[in-house]
């Protein structure tokens, strides 16, 4: 009899040495920076083909809006998005899934992976999976390792023996942090060591008695966190107060360095963690000049560059080794070996509380998007779209009035008790104080333009009286 797995997707994270394109409030795991789909619903698709239950999807409580569309879009949305209020690194987070699976599963297989990895073979990924099957019903903790083609410095590795082993799975003898490049030439050398790709293996109780075992504080942390769990919508919400007093610490700190359980899949299957612009360029298509082009750009004697145009023309002449990504609000232009160095512009950024860290100019919400198009003293410009049968909050503002043209689509709109149907080219006033709310009642999303006028015109004007999300 198959062994269903039950795949645990650990989506937070920011992705900061992605800016400008991956940001605090819409990271990397979010977008589609390679195929088709995003990289969450990449990394749940990939396991299509393995006997697999729904997955559980552990995320940061900003993000549940974007986790709940994705996974909506692909069909895998069931009430199994844990919401962490406080992000406490990996072993907590695996711990959460693991007490909040065994509460409606015996003791089930768990499988954990990144929600931001690129996997160019997905049929040997597969088969590493169904490979560390064997040893994780033998109670043993499993980690996937990357066999290395390269000296690369910003990975972790993993020392084992390639000539002990069984069932394709060795005995981990080492774990050691990221190496300086001459350190990382000798471990390809020597062929003892694997790139360490944060993906495992286990049942949930194996987990979970070793982490009891070695790091009791996490342990009875995530136990009281879980013991009075709220159901809100599709969301999984834990105590705060009992998770605010968990340690942060990694899985690899916590569990996998002390376990004397622990055994390690060789795994060759185009992995990359793409933690940086170049990684993305290793495994993107190029051109015949070795450019990775997305979107509008005109090259001339250009070679070996990722150009990333999101809106308008972007052009080079003899620019090599290079990363350009412009997007709406912002423009990077980096060295390729240098591309490590972007969360240092990140940290800038951070430190002059200059927005552009956090968020895009477009910005999702559970009802839809809106885009801030242009701003000066005492107004602003937002295109908004909002998806079919969605509403807003019913809310008002204390220092700005509104007014709304329809683009296209149907607008049911309250303002102060009194309901119209506004339709396109048509527009509406909301004035300074007005009570008031938006709901697309049609068929097709409707899209409009929103003026502000006023003293301030801040996201944080907003006083909700109504609203379906659970915001007000």
């Amino acid at each position: 009899m198959n062994i269903m797995i039950l795949p645990i997707i650990m989506a937070g994270g920011t992705g900061s040495r992605l800016w400008p394109l991956s940001r605090e409030l819409f990271p990397k795991q979010f977008q589609k920076l390679y195929g088709e789909t995003t990289m969450l619903q990449t990394t749940i698709l990939r396991l299509q083909g393995l006997e697999c239950l729904p997955p559980l999807v552990i995320c940061n409580e900003e993000h549940r809006f974007i986790v709940a569309e994705q996974l909506r879009q692909i069909g895998q949305l069931d009430h199994n998005i844990i919401l962490e209020p406080i992000g406490k690194n990996t072993a907590p987070a695996i711990a959460l899934a693991a007490i909040y699976a065994t509460k409606y599963q015996d003791n089930p297989e768990l499988l954990v992976l990144a929600a931001d990895h690129v996997v160019l073979n997905e049929s040997a990924f597969r088969t590493a999976v169904v490979q560390a099957q064997a040893h994780v019903q033998q109670d043993k903790l499993v980690t996937f390792g990357i066999i290395p083609h390269a000296p690369e410095t910003g990975y972790g590795y993993i020392k084992y023996n390639p000539e002990a082993g069984e069932q394709n799975g060795f005995e981990v003898q080492q774990f050691v942090e990221k190496p300086d490049l001459a350190t990382a030439q000798a471990y390809l050398d020597s062929g003892n060591y694997l790139w360490n790709s944060g993906m495992f293996a286990f049942k949930a109780q194996s987990y979970l008695s070793e982490l009891e075992r070695h790091r009791p504080d996490i342990y009875n942390a995530c136990n009281e966190a879980m013991r009075n769990v709220d159901m809100d919508l599709d969301f999984v919400r834990i105590d705060k107060k009992s998770f605010s007093d968990c340690p942060a610490e990694s899985i690899d700190y916590a569990v996998m360095e002390k376990t004397t359980k622990a055994v390690v899949i060789a795994m060759d299957a185009g992995w990359s963690d793409v933690g940086a612009w170049s990684s993305l360029w290793e495994v993107s298509d190029k051109d015949k000049e070795d450019n990775v082009i997305i979107g509008d750009v005109v090259t001339v004697d250009s070679h070996n560059n990722y150009i990333f145009a999101e809106t308008g023309l972007v052009a080079t002449v003899g620019l090599e080794n290079m990363i350009v990504v412009q997007t709406k609000d912002a423009v990077l232009v980096a060295a390729k070996d240098k591309s490590q160095e972007v969360k240092r512009i990140v940290n800038h950024l951070k430190a002059e509380k200059r927005q552009e860290y956090s968020v895009h100019r477009e910005v999702y919400r559970p009802w839809g998007k809106y885009d801030s198009i242009d701003s000066g003293h005492r107004y602003q410009v937002k295109c908004i779209t909002v998806k079919p049968g969605e509403k807003l909050s019913v809310q008002m503002h204390h220092h700005r009035a509104e007014h709304w043209i329809i683009v296209s689509g149907t607008a049911k709109v309250i303002v102060d008790g009194t309901e119209s149907l506004v339709t396109e080219n048509q527009s509406i006033y909301v004035p300074l104080g007005a009570t008031h709310c938006l709901e697309n009642p049609g068929k097709v999303d409707l899209e409009m333009i929103e003026v502000q006028v006023g003293s301030y015109l801040g996201e944080d004007d907003i006083v909700r009286f109504e609203d379906r999300y659970g915001r007000a």
